[in-house]
């Protein structure tokens, strides 16, 4: 327990290169998640998320084995995860099924990759739970232009994705693309997703892909509200789950994970209690008006 607490182990290693470089990787994907996030939950793509992650993991771990950098690997294998969500699961009653076999077979696939490489149980126990060590200047590069690539694309398409998002049906009658839309926001989606393998792993990605942006939907209906909710949350889990991960030296993960659960019972308390106070408030009969009045003739 004190080498979990260890506050001055903590200081110090806050001035290494290598934590100040996972704290800006850890800054730009808690931006890019609570940006996408609300999007994710209102379009109920968490599962989604989950099965791009494996192949993420499995593009990483044949990265790992060519001697290729894992950031471009995973980056590869989100966006071919994307694509095959897109083409094969176009029908709403065959995304489920269709997104349970892409998962089982990426994780499938990149667990014999990893038996395959000969090198460190380290490397190999990174791709899975994050390793802060492994994120290089190099890496943080390919991060900071990959976000800035998805909020761009995702700057010009967010009023007609939110629309359809809310409300498919009127956003096809209206002309939207929602054909068109999908696939390309699953796309932004694998991008993300596939950043967040090197710190957070591909097995626990979700917690701040989905987590932040959960939490931040229990508290407001607001989609604007949402985002700025869904991006601190997902900022203080990861930024805080580095920290606290210093002085024992544990997997990022574990403390992301841990961070962003908490704040989601957190918002469900506070979306609770709401609720009751909202019962309890006695109800004035007198000059009372309702919220939406509908004309009488």
């Amino acid at each position: 327990m004190d080498k979990l607490f260890d506050f001055e182990l903590t200081a110090r290693l806050l001035g290494l290169d290598f934590v100040q470089t996972a704290l800006l990787a850890a800054a730009v994907l808690g931006l890019v998640a609570g940006v996408l996030g609300p999007l994710i939950v209102m379009r109920r793509m968490s599962f989604a998320v989950h099965g791009t992650a494996e192949l993420a993991f499995t593009g990483a771990a044949g990265a790992l084995l060519l001697g290729v950098g894992v950031e471009y690997g995973a980056l590869a294998g989100a966006v071919v995860a994307a694509l095959l969500l897109g083409l094969l699961g176009g029908r709403e009653s065959d995304r489920d099924s269709v997104i349970g076999a892409i998962l089982s077979f990426g994780l499938g696939l990149g667990v014999l990759l990893l038996w395959f490489y000969p090198g460190r149980a380290s490397g190999k126990f990174g791709i899975l739970v994050g390793q802060i060590v492994a994120i290089e200047p190099t890496d943080l590069t390919v991060l900071v232009v990959a976000a800035l690539l998805v909020l761009v694309v995702l700057a010009f398409i967010y009023r007609p994705l939110l629309f359809a998002s809310v409300d498919p049906g009127v956003a096809v009658a209206r002309g939207v693309p929602v054909h068109i839309l999908s696939p390309v926001f699953a796309v932004l989606v694998g991008i993300a997703t596939a950043l967040g393998v090197q710190i957070v792993g591909a097995l626990l990605v979700v917690a701040l892909m989905v987590t932040p942006a959960a939490a931040a939907a229990r508290i407001t209906a607001s989609p604007w509200r949402a985002t700025v909710l869904a991006i601190v949350f997902a900022e203080v889990a990861a930024l805080g789950g580095i920290v606290l991960s210093l002085a024992p030296g544990a997997p990022v993960s574990a403390f992301v994970t841990a961070i962003s659960f908490v704040i989601y019972l957190t918002c469900r308390l506070v979306s609770y209690l709401r609720g009751r106070t909202r019962k309890q408030r006695p109800v004035s009969g007198s000059g009372a008006q309702p919220l939406l009045s509908v004309p009488t003739r």
